[in-house]
């Protein structure tokens, strides 16, 4: 269970995380990220992001603990999400 609940929240911060990055990068606007505030650089970030999410989704092994293992991803997601509308480690965009 503990597997599940810590790579679930991992997965649950990385897409929290890079889907923003992501779609700042597709739709060509700028956003803080610590390596640049470009688009191309928000588009790699947030890629990465993603991509590092699902694999930890996929090794969380959600389907032996089904609520434990979802419930750390939404409440990842949520943190991340409360990360960003807070306006992040840069203050604000």
């Amino acid at each position: 269970m503990l597997q599940a609940v810590s790579l679930g929240l991992l997965a649950g911060l990385l897409i929290g995380n890079g889907l923003p990055h992501f779609i700042k990068g597709i739709v060509h606007e700028r956003h803080p990220t610590f390596f640049g505030s470009g688009p191309v650089v928000n588009l790699l970030g947030g890629w990465t992001a993603l991509c590092l999410g699902a694999l930890a989704f996929a090794a969380a092994d959600i389907t032996a603990q089904p609520w434990a293992g979802g419930a750390a991803v939404a409440l990842g997601a949520l943190l991340m999400g409360l990360f960003h509308a807070a306006g992040g480690v840069f203050g604000r965009d």
